[in-house]
């Protein structure tokens, strides 16, 4: 018995990591990848106006909800800067303190669609580390969730 026990828990402690990372990264060119890229693309064209390109940093998928740290750009890569924001929200914005374009999003799948259902641009704290996140997405934000 001592040992079925020892077998359990080194089973389990091999076990967990894996169970920890359960989300994937939908590879380039898929479709979930697009669907996620065009559910952020609205927000990104306000702020920034259009079109808009991203470069994926980091984006995790775990059933119907995701999380992404993106970086728009335009078509061709160029930067999108200070200047290129909306003017209405340019000022509320000081050029000295902004933390730039890129973006981090957390995603759910509302029947066949993605919604960008929390995102904003330059930020300066890690806002997706909110408790209130954790309920909904701590498949894909679990090292910011404690339980």
């Amino acid at each position: 018995m001592r040992y079925m026990t020892l077998a359990l828990a080194l089973t389990m402690a091999i076990a967990m990591p894996f169970q920890a990372q359960a989300w994937e990264e939908p590879a380039r060119g898929t479709a979930l990848r697009a669907d996620l890229m065009d559910a952020l693309r609205p927000h990104a064209e306000f702020a920034f106006g259009a079109p808009v390109v991203f470069v994926v940093q980091e984006l995790r998928v775990e059933g119907d909800v995701a999380f992404g740290m993106l970086t728009p750009v335009r078509p061709g890569g160029s930067a999108i800067g200070f200047d290129d924001l909306n003017p209405r929200m340019r000022e509320f914005e000081d050029r000295d303190f902004w933390g730039g374009a890129d973006m981090q999003a957390l995603f759910e799948k509302s029947g066949r669609t993605w919604v960008a259902t929390h995102q904003t641009y330059g930020a300066t704290d890690v806002w997706w580390a909110d408790p209130m996140f954790c309920t909904k997405w701590h498949p894909v934000i679990l090292e910011y969730c404690s339980n």
